[in-house]
C-alpha cells in the first residue's frame, strides 16, 4: 500500500470551531483523502493543536515543536511514500513574533529533516507535499493579534510555493479550495475540511507519478 503520513497541527487534527471538541472522522481530512484515494491508500493523520513549524512553546506540558517531533513520526510510520505538511498558522501566535517568514524557515527545516533522516532497513526517502494553510480571516471572536495575523497569513501562499520550488517538492494552496471560518477566522467548518481532503488526491497522485 502507498503510505502518506499528514503531519500538521490543529487543522488536521480535525479541530472543531463551534464547539471546541472533534470531528468525527468522516470530516477529517486525512480521512477524507484516504477514501477518495481509495484502498491502494493508507493515510496516517499526525495532527497537534498548536504545533509550530520550529517554536517551542511552553504554556502546555507536551511538545508542540514539530521540529523535535517530526523524526519520531517518521521512525513510527516508516516506510512512507509521501508526507504532506499544513504548519505555519501557530507560528504567527504574538509570543512567536508572528510574521511568515519564521513559519518559511522552520517548514524549509522540516523538508529538510524528512530529506536527511536515517530511515531504516532500506526504506525509501518519502516525497513531501508543503501545503499553505487556508489564510485567517476577520471572525466573530478575535483574539489579540489577529489582525495581524490575516495580514502575515495571506503571504503563506505566495512564500511556500518559492519554498517548495527552491527545495524541489510539491505545493498545494488551501486556500483556493477552501476559506477560513467565521467563528474563530482560523479554523475550517466541517464541509470545508472534508472538501480540503478531497481536492489533494489529484495533488498526491501527480507527486507520486500516478495516472488514472
Amino acid at each position: 500500500m502507498t503510505r502518506i503520513l499528514a503531519y500538521g497541527d490543529s487543522l488536521t487534527w480535525g479541530y472543531d470551531p463551534q464547539g471546541g471538541g472533534r470531528y468525527p472522522s468522516t470530516y477529517q481530512w486525512p480521512v477524507a483523502l484516504q477514501s477518495t484515494l481509495g484502498p491502494d491508500y493508507v493515510v496516517l493523520a499526525d495532527g497537534v493543536n498548536g504545533r509550530t513549524t520550529c517554536l517551542d512553546d511552553h504554556s502546555v506540558d507536551y511538545c508542540r515543536n514539530a521540529a523535535k517531533t517530526l523524526g519520531i513520526a517518521l521512525a513510527a510510520q516508516m516506510p512512507l511514500d509521501l508526507v504532506l505538511l499544513m504548519l505555519g498558522t501557530n507560528d504567527l501566535k504574538p509570543q512567536f513574533g508572528g510574521y511568515a517568514e519564521v513559519a518559511v524557515r522552520g517548514m524549509q527545516r522540516l523538508v529538510q529533516s524528512i530529506v536527511r533522516f536515517d530511515y531504516a532497513l532500506g526504506c525509501p526517502v518519502p516525497k513531501v507535499v508543503i501545503i499553505a494553510p487556508p489564510p485567517s480571516i476577520e471572525c466573530l471572536q478575535p483574539r489579540a493579534g489577529h489582525a495581524h495575523r490575516i495580514t502575515q497569513s495571506a503571504r503563506f501562499a505566495t512564500l511556500y510555493r518559492e519554498l517548495a520550488a527552491d527545495v524541489g517538492c510539491g505545493f498545494f494552496d488551501a486556500g483556493s479550495i477552501v476559506q477560513s471560518c467565521k467563528q474563530d477566522g482560523i479554523h475550517l467548518e466541517a464541509d470545508a475540511t472534508r472538501q480540503f481532503g478531497q481536492a489533494l488526491a489529484p495533488v498526491v497522485r501527480e507527486v507520486l507519478g500516478v495516472r488514472l
